[in-house]
């Protein structure tokens, strides 16, 4: 009786899987995706809204290869399941979108489906893009059109079995993806609105600051309280805790300097959130910078939690690390970790330096920083890398003697930890 009973519910669990997998893949669209008989030319002001919208998704970063045309897409992005290459963006009609119609353009937003149906890689962040609006969708793909065409073919994906599958994209959509656009929040202001779907949406922020499950999908919805970005081994800190990211004690003015100009009295920016401002936050507007700081400085606070996973790891400095420090570092961040305004950060109460996660530091030992180069910053200042200079211990020890001296208590940084990321670096 039991293995009758435990083999129905076998049967019944396959069953639902093939339901959820035959519904994922047969679905239609609620919307028409015909190409229509005419269209009306875009006018000058949507296409430059539409430039403006690209530059705040940071469209070009991930459809431009090294070298490559831009928009013409074929940068490989690696992932736990293999490569992912982005496609061509430009109005080519063979090899780009040329042949596209505004709906099909928007169902790749909204839903994640190319023009012939197929599902997209998640790689394209379309579990954000969904929350973009048709009217921005449209203004999107009007500038897209109005792109010099680019004769490129896509690169076919690299992906392992199963994940190069469509049976398992659609059983991942079915777990982890609902497609929906922003609905306004009634009991929020128009600025917080407009900060929530900007930060939510086109700059898909969750993207790196949420963590991943085993699968590649966020572990919880939006919390963007943190999480190590797949295959790099940069940490991107949790927004909501005053102790790695959070911005809710800082003047509003500071959050709009530091993604304008990468710098701010309270803080820089190096490692993906420098390219981030680079290419893209700098571009926006005060307006909409402001509305993404409210929101920010709105989240939900997660201090207690961080608090404690900080206060319980503190670590014991060194002589070797103490004399590293002397030899390589106080010449600009000072004997005492004070550092220099306006050009080298304190390293004294420096949230990045005392966080529980130790990669953005070793990271930025081994490669260099960098803040970018912006209007607001011209000419930033940055640290060398050290990969020639310091072997794993010696970044092992100088870290742990930062991250112990003048009253930070943070944990010991240990030579394994170094090497796990130096040994990426090195692929």
């Amino acid at each position: 009786m039991k293995k009758i009973l435990k083999f129905t519910l076998a049967a019944i669990v396959v069953l639902i899987t093939l339901a959820a997998l035959v519904w994922a893949l047969n679905v239609r669209d609620e919307f028409d995706v015909k190409v229509p008989v005419a269209t009306a030319a875009a006018s000058d002001s949507l296409i430059a809204r539409g430039a403006y919208l690209a530059r705040a998704g940071n469209c070009m970063a991930c459809h431009t290869a090294r070298g490559g045309a831009s928009y013409a897409g074929g940068l490989g992005i690696a992932t736990p399941f293999g490569t992912v290459f982005t496609s061509n963006l430009t109005p080519d009609d063979n090899t780009g979108i040329g042949s596209w119609s505004s709906a099909h353009f928007w169902r790749a937003m909204h839903n994640g489906r190319s023009k012939n149906g197929r599902l997209l890689y998640p790689a394209f962040p379309y579990p954000n893009y969904t929350q973009v609006t048709r009217e921005d969708s449209d203004a999107l793909y009007a500038y897209l059109k109005s792109l010099p065409a680019v004769e490129q073919p896509n690169r076919p994906h690299a992906l392992r079995f199963p994940y190069q599958t469509q049976a398992a994209l659609a059983v991942w959509r079915a777990l982890f993806f609902s497609p929906g656009v922003y609905q306004p929040d009634a009991s929020r202001n128009a600025e917080w609105n407009r900060g929530a779907y900007l930060v939510r949406g086109l700059g898909h922020c969750s993207a790196c600051h949420t963590a991943r499950n085993a699968l590649g999908a966020s572990s919880t919805d939006l919390d963007l309280a943190g999480g190590v970005i797949p295959m790099q081994n940069w940490y991107a800190p949790s927004l909501t805790s005053p102790h790695e990211a959070g911005v809710s004690d800082w003047d509003r003015q500071h959050i709009v300097s530091l993604l304008k100009n990468g710098v701010s009295p309270r803080a820089s920016v190096t490692g993906p959130m420098a390219e981030v401002v680079l290419r893209s936050t700098q571009y926006l507007t005060d307006d909409d910078l402001g509305a993404m700081a409210q929101f920010l400085k709105e989240l939900p606070d997660a201090a207690a939690g961080a608090a404690a996973a900080t206060a319980t790891t503190a670590s014991v400095p060194s002589a070797k690390g103490a004399k590293l420090y002397e030899s390589h570092c106080a010449q600009c961040h000072g004997d005492k970790g004070q550092g220099v305004p306006n050009a080298y950060p304190a390293l004294a109460g420096n949230r990045a330096a005392i966080m529980s996660s130790s990669a953005n530091l070793v990271q930025i030992v081994l490669s260099g920083g960098y803040a970018p180069a912006t209007a607001g910053n011209p000419r930033p200042y940055g640290m060398p890398p050290f990969v020639l200079v310091l072997n794993d211990s010696d970044i092992a020890a100088v870290l742990t003697h930062v991250r112990s001296s003048w009253g930070n208590q943070a944990g010991e940084v240990t030579p394994i930890d170094v090497n796990r990321i130096r040994a990426h670096q090195g692929k």
